[in-house]
């Protein structure tokens, strides 16, 4: 019995979350999708974007390449890497799981709307071979006119845009911590607190768990004069600053350093928000460092919904509170500020204002008349020292990302007239 998991075609309208990562390696409500099944024991293949399917296979060896699976042999699951997360679909994945052959095949959707996405099949009647001849689009190319739905009960979320990350995280943020709490051991520090081994907690601090729980991993460290209040995650070796302000909503990764105030934020390990600033209704890839005085506003002046600007075209979220998506690697510098709903691209470096979206591999100086594209070259150069500071080995499929990268994204930037390289 095996789960294999699909980049289908609309994981393309989550840049620029997904361009480094794999979309099901995704951070959403303190899980990944990884971590779920995982969770399941059983044998798991991903079927994966070409750039990425170095990286999948050495830092996320649960995730088997399909063209090793029996060729001939049919998967018990097929899984769009888009599901939410949560413990509602932990609890689905589980149930379909169980469910007998002689059920036949049945198709999962997002919801039980009549235009709702393909997003799952269970007892699929392809082969892994006949998966893989029609690739990332399988998912709705396997639907037949008048299939037979899983029932109501088993609907599960699907990300369908960026905006949709956050507004899932919060909905689901306090239920997986419940559920993370059963799969880990914690000690109790005080009535919805829970700790790993080695927390270090300076005082005075505050720990608020009325909204939601607060989970603290193995060697986080908490500064003196911070709030934390739940819900709210913090990953292994995570380094809450002096005076940091942790609200409702929270999810810090392993090794990242937090500081300032953080609201209703997803920030992806090994990256820094140490200073002072906000940092609200955001999400934050890996390897990113937001310089002291960053601020992102989550909140129009109108206190109408955001709109955010994606490549198919203007789209109302319906969100009143929104922030920004920055992608890997990315960088601001001092007091840079960042409007409501901004997407930022991967391996981008931001200045003063950010009033547009940011492409990949961009300086973005446009208060001062200065937008350049940045060389992979020197993304590469920038990648080794920040790997060297938290003793990480830069692999040769580390800097082979970058350069797949920068090609993947270059239309991004050519729509910035009068570009240098810089």
């Amino acid at each position: 019995m095996s789960i294999l998991v699909v980049e289908d075609l609309g994981v393309d309208r989550l840049v620029p979350v997904v361009l480094a990562r794999l979309s099901s390696a995704v951070t959403c409500g303190a899980l990944r999708l990884v971590d779920l099944l995982e969770w399941t024991g059983q044998v798991c293949y991903g079927l994966t974007r070409s750039h990425l399917q170095s990286i999948q296979r050495f830092d996320y060896p649960l995730l088997g390449d399909p063209r090793t699976a029996t060729l001939k042999d049919r998967p018990k699951l097929v899984l769009s890497s888009r599901l939410v997360p949560s413990a509602a679909t932990y609890r689905a994945i589980e149930r379909w799981l169980g469910e007998p052959q002689s059920s036949g095949t049945r198709w999962l959707y997002d919801g039980n709307l009549e235009d709702a996405e393909v997003v799952g099949v269970l007892h699929p009647k392809e082969t892994y071979e006949e998966i893989l001849a029609i690739g990332r689009n399988y998912l709705v190319q396997s639907v037949p006119k008048g299939a037979s739905r899983l029932g109501e009960a088993d609907s599960v979320e699907a990300i369908k845009y960026p905006h949709d990350l956050i507004r899932q995280h919060m909905a689901c943020l306090s239920s997986n911590l419940e559920l993370l709490l059963t799969k880990g051991q914690y000690r109790q520090l005080q009535d919805g607190v829970f700790v790993g081994p080695d927390v270090s907690l300076a005082s005075p601090i505050v720990l608020d768990p009325r909204l939601g729980p607060i989970v603290l991993e193995r060697n986080v460290q908490v500064g003196p004069f911070s709030l934390l209040r739940g819900p709210l995650y913090l990953g292994a070796k995570c380094k809450v600053l002096e005076h940091a302000s942790l609200k409702d909503g929270v999810c810090a990764g392993h090794t990242t350093k937090i500081g300032g105030e953080v609201e209703a934020s997803i920030v992806e390990p090994y990256s820094n928000k140490q200073h002072h600033g906000f940092l609200g209704h955001s999400y934050v890839g890996s390897w990113v460092n937001l310089g002291a005085g960053t601020c992102t506003s989550d909140l129009k002046n109108t206190y109408g919904p955001i709109s955010m600007e994606y490549p198919s075209g203007r789209f109302n979220t319906q969100m009143q509170f929104l922030g920004c998506f920055i992608g890997d690697y990315s960088k601001t510098a001092i007091n840079t500020s960042i409007f409501t709903g901004k997407s930022i691209g991967v391996c981008s470096a931001m200045y003063g204002f950010v009033t547009s979206n940011v492409p990949s591999f961009t300086n973005y100086a446009k208060l001062f008349g200065q937008v350049a594209t940045l060389p992979a070259s020197v993304m590469q150069s920038t990648q080794q020292r920040m790997f060297s500071r938290r003793s990480v080995e830069q692999r040769p499929c580390d800097v082979e990302l970058l350069y797949s990268l920068y090609e993947l994204t270059r239309s991004e930037r050519e729509g910035l007239g009068g570009m240098e390289e810089s």
